[in-house]
């Protein structure tokens, strides 16, 4: 089954104020950044490569202005650098409304084999930066007082069990249970906190470093016999970062099709 047609934007996030981390290439993060313009915000997008940033910024500011689109390379698992990604929110749009914590590091490796390296890494990045980026911007969104959205990528494997991945899993299983709990401390001051929970989702670079066999084995497993888009998901972030989602915080929402 191949992909439905594109949605077309309603100016759903109209003079928003949005974050986004791991927002350079052609992922979720991406994805997001587009959706997120396509919708009316202004964004400020952050990644730990520069020139792919770079890239990304210029592109995207071209199609829909300059005065729209701004980043920053930042790496989540430096706290300096956050900090910075947030400060240079304040100092051009004087603070922010929206953050979407997209930096996440995977990697396959059997516990027998894996080393702490490996599991650290996978960690901080998914994990610690997610923590890291959320409370600099439940910071910020406390002292202006006017509200705000949190919305994490999580995944399906924070719930479910796979093969060298107990590592990745964990990192997303944590990212469940911050969104749950920051909800709680956040509710007090009118900002919302959920996640996404994407189950197979790929990009045309993707695609192609992936093994057809392993493609097909994945792809099996969902009930439409495709991965999905990256847009497909941003979709849903657009939908928790928007005011049609207002009476959610906690929540983290499956976007999946896998039967198994």
């Amino acid at each position: 089954m191949t992909a439905p047609a594109y949605v077309p934007a309603h100016d759903l996030l109209a003079g928003r104020t949005a974050v986004i981390t791991a927002a350079a290439g052609a992922g979720i993060g991406g994805a997001t950044a587009r959706r997120f313009l396509e919708e009316g915000a202004r964004i400020l997008i952050g990644d730990a490569h520069a020139r792919r940033l770079k890239e990304t910024e210029q592109a995207l500011a071209a199609e829909f202005g300059a005065d729209r689109v701004s980043s920053l390379p930042c790496d989540v698992t430096d706290e300096d650098q956050v900090q910075a990604l947030f400060a240079r929110a304040e100092e051009l749009h004087g603070g922010l409304d929206v953050i979407v914590n997209n930096a996440g590091l995977g990697g396959t490796a059997d516990l027998v084999d894996m080393t702490d390296e490996q599991w650290s890494r996978v960690l901080d990045v998914t994990l610690n930066g997610t923590f890291r980026c959320t409370r600099a911007a439940l910071r910020s969104l406390k002292a202006a007082g006017r509200g705000g959205v949190v919305v994490n990528n999580a995944s399906v494997i924070g719930w479910r069990a796979q093969t060298g991945q107990a590592h990745y899993a964990a990192a997303k299983a944590g990212v469940m249970a911050l969104t749950r709990c920051a909800a709680l401390e956040a509710a007090g001051f009118g900002v919302r906190v959920n996640a996404v929970a994407p189950s197979l989702a790929m990009h045309p670079h993707l695609v192609k470093v992936t093994s057809e066999e392993l493609l097909t084995e994945l792809t099996a497993r969902e009930a439409f016999g495709r991965y999905a888009e990256p847009w497909e998901i941003a979709n849903v972030i657009v939908f928790l970062a928007c005011g049609y989602s207002s009476y959610m915080t906690g929540e983290t929402v499956s976007v999946s099709s896998q039967h198994a």
